[in-house]
């Protein structure tokens, strides 16, 4: 029987690992993702509270975020851009204001120091 505190992969392909031996095998779970692009899920009490991923795949994602909130911002402006163009148009200045704000933000916590 296997234990519950042992990584597993799951049904999505993701390797679920339980917070508590994630620091023993951190290593090798970088080695996997970075090498074989294993995605491994820390758990506490069997559920995912954190991911570990590339740097590249967390830079996509936050693209990719940063893209669908623009979209949903100039899709619900009323009225509604008449063009194509006007529609990219505002999605481009959209997508400028929610990566300014985002880099502002990360400029506030760049000299974070916890207690």
């Amino acid at each position: 029987m296997a234990s519950e505190l042992e990584p597993r992969i799951a049904e999505d392909g993701i390797q679920d690992v339980p917070l508590t031996r994630a620091r023993a095998l951190l290593t090798r779970l970088i080695e996997q993702v970075r090498e074989d692009g294993l995605v491994s899920a820390l758990t506490v009490r069997g559920r995912r509270r954190a991911y570990l991923v590339t740097p590249d795949a967390f830079e996509t994602a936050q693209s990719d975020r940063r893209m669908v909130q623009a979209f949903h911002w100039v899709a619900g402006e009323r009225p509604q851009p008449e063009t194509t163009e006007e529609f990219l148009a505002q999605m481009a200045r959209k997508l400028t204001e929610i990566e300014e704000r985002d880099a502002a933000a990360a400029r506030r916590f760049a000299d974070y120091e916890p207690d």
